[in-house]
């Protein structure tokens, strides 16, 4: 029996913030096929069977984990792993089709792909991103030139959001979701695109949310965020926990592993400059 519970009083820790009890996330992929047409298409549909163009993704196997206040956890793995498909379990915005997921308060996911409206300005956007995080009107006026100075855009706060580069948009996003510390905050990748000031004051909002007894995840490919910006960070790999500690020495593992070069290349260039 799978569900997804979310109860600020559900007899747990007062600490814990999100407990996920032996989760299993699948979904389905549809391919290209269009073997036999409409008059096959037709065929399955009567006879309820299944599209041979589809698949089924078993992305999280059996994972267990909890988190609590206080904490930044950097989810790392190569690309299929079952990262982003675990933050939208934890963002309710998944069920699983085994296991539990609980969260004690608001959980937020922050992704590259957050929705925003193309065709509205980024001044549109805030406006709607910050009422739908809970601000009041009084409150968005009140952080709005913060949260536009925060990302970078100046003037191009009063363009249609579809004229604005990836990293423009990213940086918006993430300047909107982090104008109010939620309770459980979920990145995803929203800081990769970011040039290295940004990704500096990103860095610097997430130890603040820390520090405001919030949750934070966090998934990246850039190993030196997760080592700088999490206390705790968990290794995926085909949808299943690999290792799960402190930050440098789940990464330091990792990169022995997937990436030799990074660990080596430090002690490389100190023996050239000696």
């Amino acid at each position: 029996m799978s569900e997804i519970l979310t109860d600020a009083s559900a007899s747990a820790s007062p600490e814990q913030t999100v407990l996920v009890d032996d989760v299993h996330l699948t979904y389905r992929v549809i391919g290209g096929s269009r073997r036999g047409g409409a008059p096959a298409a037709l065929r399955r549909m009567l006879l309820r069977e299944e599209n041979p163009g589809q698949r089924s993704v078993h992305a999280v196997r059996g994972v267990t984990l909890s988190a609590f206040r206080g904490e930044a956890i950097g989810l790392i793995g190569p690309n299929g792993s079952g990262k982003s498909t675990l933050l939208r379990a934890i963002a309710g915005l998944m069920a699983p089709s085994q296991g539990v997921v609980w969260t004690r308060g608001q959980a937020s996911l922050l992704g590259v792909s957050a929705a925003m409206m193309g065709a509205m300005s980024g001044e549109q956007n805030i406006v709607l991103g910050c009422l739908a995080i809970g601000m009041s009107p009084a409150e968005i006026a009140e952080e709005y030139q913060a949260i536009v100075d925060f990302a970078g855009i100046g003037d191009f706060v009063h363009l249609p959001m579809n004229t604005y580069s990836s990293g423009m948009g990213a940086r918006l996003r993430f300047a909107i979701a982090a104008a109010r510390a939620p309770d459980i905050l979920l990145i995803d990748e929203a800081l990769a695109t970011g040039d290295a000031q940004f990704r500096r004051r990103s860095e610097k909002r997430i130890l603040e949310l820390r520090e405001q007894a919030g949750t934070v995840f966090l998934v990246s490919h850039g190993l030196g965020i997760i080592r700088e910006s999490c206390t705790r960070a968990i290794w995926l790999e085909g949808g299943q926990i690999i290792l799960d500690g402190d930050s440098n020495t789940v990464v330091d593992a990792y990169e022995d592993k997937h990436d030799r070069g990074a660990r080596t290349a430090p002690a490389a260039k100190a023996k050239d400059r000696s």
